[in-house]
């Protein structure tokens, strides 16, 4: 079993993706052990103080000016992980859980927290043993970070509540975690707050959408590629020197692949001749660097948020590396938030030209000689048109996904947490957001393969060949009609799995 080695420095992106997704086992570094057991001597020192600290020996949030007696504080814990493990509605994604969990435990291993090391390990065992605590999909407001959900792995570390186990069974955390022979957690002085107050689920959801992303956007230069290939467009807007006029890097990037992929193809040399009166393209064809390009820019800005966010140790008190405890606002999602709200409008831009290009191919006075609808027999055979249709309503729902979350907030806390972030809600919907974008792509991909078909006997470039090639192991070529839900979802599980990147860049190297 591959093993993530949690430090007192930050995670890798490819760190979170082995656990998350992976499955990976996690151990704490000697280092962050020794440096966890450090700060818990100064939350140790405080816990009988008179002067009260907040979430030491006080109530939380609008309670915050009660000060707790000793012998109630640790069930103040207790209470404070009970009462906040308030989620509800469908589960959320095992992926996103142990992201979460990944992640928290990431913080508490900077020695920043004042958590026991006891704590922490039993964090590191849940993750190695598979167990997946239930977290509901509403709950959170992005601040004081993602309380609920932290708080629904919390309680399961504690013993109580749902989780699933490593074959995904449902049981009580109890029987899960005494069958991984794991104590469950007696939390003392601080430690509740500890375990829930960070933007751990948001920032899992953006690293993992960041990942999906930089595939999904090499995969839309294919597809594009293969549009303009099969739609009998040009290449020559594509030129690097054309590019350089406007020195974006995405789009510099974005045009680059769009080279490579058409390199040799037989089908765009076909009409490369005195006789072609073809001027310039539809914009879906033509811009398709400045956009992708510009969504390619996006993410890089979301990666360099979500880095920075990776290095941080989000807890509000925090021990202070002189041993300080001090309250802070760094839990407030804004910043992750609204990176997750920039990349879904930049997926809901991608996904729209996307479609564009696709509807271009069935419309017999654009797609520059092709059959109505690419059908066999058109008017008996319908051939892609309602395709079309699935990625049009995708795209139009991927418009309502783009409406920002982190624009607006709603006051909790008796006016105390009187601003939210959003961030968890934004980052709920970038995920279906990102979904949509691989199922309109695969559409697109499924259309340009039918269409370089029916542009026999001229080849296509051997990239854009090889992408089709692939596709042709699961999905039929040009024919009479069939049932297509199918063939659609084996095209979106070619785009999902990187299966078109890699037998594009099987030929090409690797895209930009």
């Amino acid at each position: 079993m591959h093993v993530v080695t949690v430090g007192i420095g930050p995670l890798t992106p490819q760190d979170v993706l082995a656990v998350a997704r992976g499955g990976a086992a996690t151990v704490l570094s000697p280092e962050a052990g020794a440096e966890i057991a450090l700060s818990r001597k100064v939350v140790e020192a405080l816990a009988h103080d008179v002067v009260p600290h907040y979430g030491v020996s006080t109530g939380f949030g609008a309670l915050a000016t009660r000060q707790i007696p000793a012998e109630l504080r640790a069930q103040l814990q207790r209470s404070l992980v009970r009462s906040h493990a308030a989620g509800s509605g469908d589960e959320v994604e095992r992926e996103v859980v142990r992201a979460l969990m990944l992640l928290r435990l990431s913080t508490l291993a900077t020695g920043r927290t004042g958590i026991r090391p006891e704590t922490a390990h039993v964090y590191a065992a849940m993750l190695t043993a598979g167990i997946t605590p239930v977290v509901r999909e509403y709950g959170s407001l992005g601040c004081s970070g993602d309380l609920a959900p932290l708080s629904h792995c919390a309680l399961a570390a504690m013993g109580e509540g749902e989780v699933r186990d490593a074959d995904g069974v449902l049981m009580p955390a109890a029987q899960a975690l005494a069958a991984a022979g794991i104590e469950p957690v007696v939390l003392h002085e601080k430690e509740g707050l500890a375990l829930i107050n960070g933007t751990d689920g948001m920032l899992g959801m953006l690293v993992l959408a960041c990942h999906d992303l930089r595939t999904l956007l090499r995969t839309a230069d294919i597809t594009a590629a293969m549009s303009v290939e099969a739609l009998l467009g040009t290449d020559a807007v594509f030129a690097a020197d054309l590019q350089a006029l406007r020195p974006h890097p995405g789009q510099a990037d974005s045009a680059a692949n769009l080279r490579a992929l058409l390199a040799g193809s037989a089908v765009t040399e076909s009409h490369r001749n005195p006789g072609c009166t073809r001027v310039q393209d539809a914009y879906s064809l033509r811009c398709a660097p400045q956009v992708h390009g510009a969504a390619r820019d996006t993410l890089a800005h979301a990666e360099a948020v979500a880095s920075r966010e990776l290095a941080a140790a989000v807890d509000n008190p925090v021990v202070t590396a002189d041993g300080r405890v001090e309250s802070n606002g760094n839990f407030h999602g804004a910043p992750v938030g609204y990176v997750l709200d920039f990349l879904a409008i930049a997926v809901a831009d991608l996904a729209s030209m996307s479609e564009r290009r696709t509807d271009r191919f069935l419309d017999v006075a654009r797609n520059n000689g092709l059959p109505a609808f690419l059908a066999d027999d058109p008017g008996v055979d319908s051939g892609h048109m309602i395709a079309q249709y699935t990625q049009a309503a995708i795209v139009s729902e991927l418009k309502r996904l783009a409406v920002p979350a982190s624009v607006d907030s709603i006051p909790s806390s008796a006016m105390q947490e009187d601003h939210v972030s959003m961030g968890w809600s934004a980052a709920r919907k970038l995920r279906r957001a990102v979904d949509g974008l691989g199922r309109v792509l695969a559409v697109e991909l499924l259309t340009a393969a039918r269409g370089l078909d029916l542009r026999a006997p001229f080849a296509p470039a051997p990239a854009t060949g090889a992408v089709v090639t692939g596709l042709r192991a699961t999905v039929a070529g040009p024919g009479p009609d069939r049932y297509l839900a199918p063939e659609i979802q084996a095209a979106f599980a070619y785009v999902m799995s990187g299966g078109a990147l890699a037998a594009a860049e099987s030929v090409t190297g690797p895209l930009s």
